[in-house]
């Protein structure tokens, strides 16, 4: 490859080779080819002068794609798809004739991006499912180990590590839900012609419009789909490319939500990103292990949350039946976004699968706080006693506010609990006190919960996937 030109990073660094194989030339030129098949085999079966031998000859060579010749032609015609059935028609010269009859270019190249979007999108699903699975493992090892919840970044009541794991499941799986659904209405443009009234296959047809109705139907079955697009101008509706790429931005949000939260925890040493033996964390500070692969995680969702907005903008902006302003566009971000988000599930795959959980300082962290928050149940166990609540709550927040001054301007440990157990007002020893410091007891549900969601929404998931699991390759490489 040469290295005197700009090459895309998406595809020399970050996307996988079969979501590169999927926007690639041979894909979609073949893709073409497959879509002239459909139409003369339709066309013959309902009585067009097309002969068996026309659509054998063109399904010999639908896997062939004559490259050399197409440029020669569009150097001379200023059209690819014009380029590409003469190229296509050199390879058959008896079906030449009848290849694109009564079509209009967007016939292969919009049922084309339709059919490449759905393909992405089932690649994209399967690699999400596989992100589930590895947190879902991990939401089951750690989900009874306490850990410090932090509202506005600052310590709240406990959770679990496991329990915060299932929060990034579960925006996974409402992005699950939406390319689902996506998948599930995604319809092919069919056979609709220049302004979508399809007054070519109705002339084609001597007036029969159950046949023109019949011929999108068998095109539609032959290429694997359900729907076809109800009407439409010369193109399907760009709204199409909007909600495809609103769904891949869901998937950017969610994976850039998990990989901060992730970069936070690796500040805080408590959860960090795989590291390799040999990685080096920083070309200056050789003890470093900067969180690297969520930083790529979050940078490339920021660019498919933008990319997001082209298709929007291009939907808006289309004229009546037509325009052309959006081709340039559709030709960059769409594939940009499936590329994009495809590495953002690989490396998503590749963290989620190997997180190095720091106990100890879990521990030592929830150990600093914990005093604050046992701070009501030793209230409570202080009012049994016979103590006033109100005096008690006043007392708790002034001993609670000269802790606070000895750990953030002294720097020294927390005393809170040494600081109450010299109060005669609340009438416990230090023993009684230290029994409200069991973490366990504030982390409610968590395990029960984590327990709840698996077995509820994940497990189910994977078994309706199993086979997507199975095909995998295990080795992620990123």
């Amino acid at each position: 490859m040469s290295k005197t030109t700009y090459e895309s990073p998406l595809a020399s660094r970050y996307a996988s080779r079969e979501m590169l194989y999927l926007f690639s030339p041979d894909k979609k030129f073949m893709t073409w080819h497959k879509l002239w098949v459909a139409l003369a085999r339709g066309e013959m079966e309902l009585g067009l002068p097309i002969t068996k031998e026309q659509v054998a000859e063109l399904e010999a060579h639908m896997n062939e794609v004559d490259y050399e010749a197409a440029e020669r032609w569009e150097k001379k015609l200023r059209h690819d798809v014009m380029a590409h059935i003469h190229a296509y028609g050199e390879q058959c010269p008896k079906a030449m004739p009848i290849i694109h009859l009564g079509a209009t270019s967007c016939y292969v190249g919009d049922n084309t991006d339709i059919i490449l979007m759905r393909e992405g999108l089932y690649l994209l699903r399967d690699k999400l499912v596989k992100v589930l699975s590895y947190l879902g493992g991990f939401a089951d090892k750690y989900k009874a180990l306490p850990t410090l919840g932090f509202t506005h970044f600052q310590p709240a009541q406990l959770v679990t590590v496991g329990k915060r794991a299932t929060l990034w499941m579960n925006d996974l799986i409402m992005d699950l839900e939406e390319i689902e659904h996506r998948i599930e209405h995604l319809a092919l443009l069919g056979s609709k012609g220049t302004t979508g009234t399809q007054a070519s296959f109705l002339e084609l047809f001597d007036g029969d419009h159950e046949k023109v109705n019949a011929l999108e139907e068998k095109i539609a079955r032959e290429m694997g789909f359900e729907r076809l697009v109800p009407v439409s101008g010369q193109t399907y509706s760009r709204k199409m490319d909007a909600m495809v790429l609103g769904t891949l931005s869901g998937i950017a949000q969610s994976a850039s939500k998990f990989a901060t939260d992730l970069r936070l925890l690796c500040h805080l040493k408590e959860v960090e990103e795989p590291f390799e033996k040999e990685q080096i964390g920083s070309s200056a500070m050789p003890y470093k292990r900067n969180p690297m692969r969520c930083e790529r995680i979050c940078s490339l969702a920021r660019y498919v949350m933008a990319d997001s907005m082209n298709p929007a903008i291009t939907a808006s902006a289309q004229w009546f039946e037509r325009t052309l302003d959006d081709s340039a566009n559709k030709r960059i971000s769409i594939p940009e976004a499936f590329l994009a988000v495809d590495a953002i599930l690989n490396i998503y795959a590749n963290v989620a699968s190997g997180m190095v959980v720091h106990e100890k300082v879990i521990a030592r962290h929830v150990a600093e706080e914990l005093p604050f928050m046992a701070t009501e149940n030793i209230m409570m166990d202080a009012v049994k006693r016979g103590g006033d609540r109100q005096m008690l709550h006043e007392q708790i927040r002034r001993l609670s506010l000269e802790a606070g001054y000895q750990v953030k301007e002294l720097g020294l440990p927390n005393d809170l609990i040494d600081r109450i157990a010299a109060e005669p007002m609340f009438g416990l020893t230090k023993e009684e006190i230290e029994t409200h410091l069991n973490p366990v007891a504030y982390i409610g549900r968590c395990p029960e919960q984590v327990e709840e969601f698996l077995d509820r929404e994940v497990k189910p998931i994977l078994e309706r996937y199993s086979v997507a699991l199975e095909q995998q390759d295990s080795a992620l490489t990123v």
